[in-house]
């Protein structure tokens, strides 16, 4: 007798240890797991943007990678969303159909484009660089629209407040201010030797129009990202169906793109691909870099808010460098180096505040209440 209630409890304490283990790992992977997302989505990206400078290196047109980028995502995307969200997706409003439509010109059409004509006029590493203000500036748009508090009397406020002015003043850095080349420096100089003289200053002055033209670019990316960021977070909570939300933005905006590019570029020629590398770039950019990271990114505001996401942009830089130098040889120039450096160190002052006065902040209502529930159920199964 003694013998089976010695197995009972040993089957049950084993019960419990295995129960005890599933908790934890499953509470390990529902905190660490949105890190590791959006770790991977920066390795996407860093070589999507790498792909992307190489094939427009080759001539290839920025109108025609976004179009046929958004075709492919739509494409991979629309089965999975029919299969997977048929008997769950709720009718289609119009307010909904609004928040996707602007959602996919400024988080997919607008905003790709505008990615594409910056590496075309610059460099991997400055696009990266300067994409570091995107988390600055969705702060501030969420300041402006009071989704997000800013108390100048707390040491927290004030964090949040100098962060934002180091970054904005690294961003000016990193528009007005070029500076020398700090790498591949004899190349540049036997180039810039083998020009005669009487092209020098027509030469500089076309470099120096292309590359404001590129900021400018990089620039309203940026605010097309952070006004992406706040809008999907709210159109997340409104049509929380991942795979059709984004097979519908995807599907949008490449008509968008589509109805531009058709009346720009006329001829048919850019938009027949024959190179096997703009293939792979285009099906690399449309299914990985667009429809996986979309579903992704949906995924991780969500679960941790958009300020988060926007947090992991300064890692793309540090990849993207490291393909820019050893892979595609560009130059790295000082202007670059100062200004990643303000913006960055601005970027992770504002990410501080944040993370301070999320710890000092009491939990909502709701969440005081569902606490208290499990202690108390915790406490009744003890009992």
């Amino acid at each position: 007798m003694n013998e089976l209630s010695g197995r009972q409890a040993s089957k049950q304490s084993s019960g419990q240890w295995r129960v005890g283990m599933m908790m934890m790992i499953r509470s390990c992977l529902g905190g660490g797991l949105p890190v590791v997302v959006m770790l991977c989505l920066n390795v996407v990206a860093a070589v999507m943007v790498s792909l992307v400078k190489v094939a427009m290196n080759g001539g290839m047109n920025p109108l025609v990678i976004v179009t046929l980028q958004q075709l492919t995502a739509a494409v991979f995307l629309a089965p999975i969303a029919f299969f997977k969200e048929r008997k769950s997706r709720p009718k289609l409003t119009l307010e909904i159909f609004a928040y996707i439509f602007v959602s996919a010109a400024l988080g997919a059409a607008l905003r790709q484009y505008m990615i594409f004509v910056a590496l075309r006029y610059t460099t991997a590493t400055f696009v990266t660089a300067f994409s570091n203000i995107a988390p600055v500036l969705t702060f501030l748009l969420a300041v402006a629209t009071r989704s997000e508090a800013l108390d100048l009397k707390s040491r927290t406020g004030m964090a949040k407040l100098l962060g934002t002015l180091v970054s904005l003043a690294g961003a000016m850095v990193l528009t007005i201010y070029k500076g020398v080349a700090l790498t591949h420096a004899a190349v540049a100089a036997s180039h810039q030797q083998s020009h005669r003289p009487t092209h020098a200053a027509a030469d500089d002055a076309a470099s120096r129009g292309k590359w404001t033209l590129g900021t400018v670019a990089i620039l309203g990316n940026c605010i097309c990202l952070s006004c992406w960021f706040l809008l999907h977070g709210r159109l997340a909570k409104k049509y929380p169906h991942v795979y059709s939300c984004n097979a519908l933005m995807s599907l949008f905006s490449f008509l968008q793109v589509a109805v531009v590019g058709l009346c720009t570029q006329r001829s048919i020629s850019p938009w027949i691909i024959t190179s096997k590398f703009n293939i792979l770039t285009v099906l690399y950019a449309g299914i990985v870099g667009c429809g996986v990271s979309f579903v992704l990114v949906t995924w991780c505001i969500e679960k941790r808010g958009a300020v988060f996401v926007a947090a992991f942009i300064p890692v793309v830089q540090i990849i993207v460098s490291a393909i820019d130098f050893s892979i595609l040889h560009e130059q790295l120039y000082l202007g670059s180096v100062l200004g990643s450096v303000l913006v960055i160190g601005g970027l992770y002052l504002l990410l501080w505040g944040k993370r301070q006065e999320a710890l000092h902040c009491p939990p909502p209502p709701k969440v005081a209440e569902e606490d208290a529930a499990d202690k108390e159920q915790q406490q009744v199964q003890h009992n």
